[in-house]
């Protein structure tokens, strides 16, 4: 399993957030479990219960996410809400060509908040052919009370905070673990 720190755009301070760390592994499978662990969740904003399902702008209140890359310019995007909603796209290009991408089996996902750690998991059971790439971007868009919005990744380009920028993409995936 590999952990990651994300780091925040320096454009975006957090209220109270500390820090976002983003652990990943894999199944035998080609499944993928991701949990994100928020320090300092005091003033988080998290989205009602919404029961799960696909939503689109799930980026717009807290949301974790996830990209994958392979060979060439297509790669698939992965958000997960707290309020238990997901999305699943992918891109032909940068920013481009995007369409829904289709899962057979819906990812889970799960949330515990403490006094000051939330932590937010998501099981993918399978990652989709479109998605096999290995070079991955790991992200969040925290949401804090008086709508304070900071967004934290892997690494920043230069200028807006930008998750689909290829500059995102520097954590390689596991392999599949045998079961």
């Amino acid at each position: 399993m590999g952990t990651h720190r994300l780091i925040c755009h320096p454009d975006t301070p957090p209220a109270a957030v500390e820090s976002v760390n983003v652990s990943i592994s894999s199944d035998a499978k080609g499944g993928l479990l991701l949990r994100w662990r928020v320090a300092g969740c005091m003033r988080l904003v998290l989205p009602p219960y919404s029961g799960s399902g696909r939503a689109d702008d799930l980026w717009k209140t807290t949301c974790f996410e996830l990209f994958v890359r392979g060979q060439g310019d297509a790669y698939c995007e992965f958000n997960f809400s707290p309020s238990q909603r997901w999305a699943a796209y992918r891109f032909d290009g940068y920013r481009s060509g995007t369409s829904n991408l289709d899962l057979s089996d819906s990812p889970q996902i799960d949330h515990q908040t403490g006094e000051r750690i939330f932590v937010l998991t998501a099981k993918i059971p399978r990652l989709p052919m479109e998605c096999g790439g290995t070079q991955a971007g790991l992200s969040a868009v925290i949401e804090e009370q008086d709508g304070i919005k900071s967004f934290w990744a892997l690494a920043h380009p230069p200028g807006q905070p930008d998750f689909h920028d290829p500059a995102c993409f520097i954590a390689e995936l596991p392999a599949p673990q045998p079961v």
